[in-house]
């Protein structure tokens, strides 16, 4: 059984680097906020992760299949209601809603 000094120490030592390592992102942060570069990729980030995240979730559909309709209407009707109405939450549980629905019920196996 360690001493009380030795748990002491160590649970400071912790606590010291679990301070300092939720600290760091907002010290580093700082200067950052002024750069040029920094505030390009702010503007076009966000896009290009969309971009990603839809490549990664549509590259292993088969063409030939009719399975493959179901996420390619739900990314319609996505897209179609974040045009429609700009609300990001609705177009997500609206895409999602959509996928499920056609996936489980209309396109089933």
């Amino acid at each position: 059984m360690p001493d009380t000094r030795y748990a002491i120490a160590a649970v400071l030592v912790a606590a010291a680097v679990t301070w300092g390592l939720r600290a760091l992102p907002f010290a580093a942060l700082t200067p950052l906020r002024a750069s040029s570069i920094v505030q390009y990729l702010s503007t076009r980030m966000p896009a290009g992760v969309m971009v990603i995240l839809l490549v990664y979730c549509l590259r292993d559909l088969s063409l030939t299949q009719t399975r493959t309709l179901a996420p390619l209407i739900a990314l319609a009707v996505t897209v179609g209601l974040h045009l429609w109405r700009r609300n990001a939450l609705l177009s997500i549980l609206g895409g999602t809603a959509a996928h499920v629905i056609l996936a489980s019920a209309v396109f089933a196996p």
